[in-house]
């Protein structure tokens, strides 16, 4: 039960990797590039714009349920990110320097 959760909790807070966004950046513009294409021929093909419309409303939707979710494999390559400092000890060996005079 907690395997699930964990996979539920996940997805809920959409985290996706560089190498995912990437990914999604070419899944948006192949799928309406190519959704695009397909409503421009049929519209050509059959001179009827309503379906030219269709088509391309359906290839937009399409791409939306494919990119905008964060599916797992967007976050297959996860960064490890430092751990949060706190209290006092997050600013021991910082100096902050404005306008030639530091500030600790």
């Amino acid at each position: 039960m907690d395997q699930i959760l964990e996979q539920a909790r996940t997805i809920y807070e959409g985290e996706i990797d560089f190498k995912g966004q990437q990914l999604a950046e070419l899944l948006t513009y192949a799928l309406l590039t190519i959704s695009g294409i397909i409503a421009f021929l049929a519209g050509f093909v059959t001179q009827n714009i309503y379906q030219t419309l269709y088509i391309g409303l359906g290839g937009t939707a399409l791409t939306f349920l494919v990119v905008v979710p964060p599916w797992p494999y967007y976050n297959q390559n996860p960064q490890p990110w430092l751990p949060a400092k706190t209290g006092k000890s997050a600013l021991d060996g910082v100096s902050i320097e404005v306008d030639g005079k530091k500030i600790s």
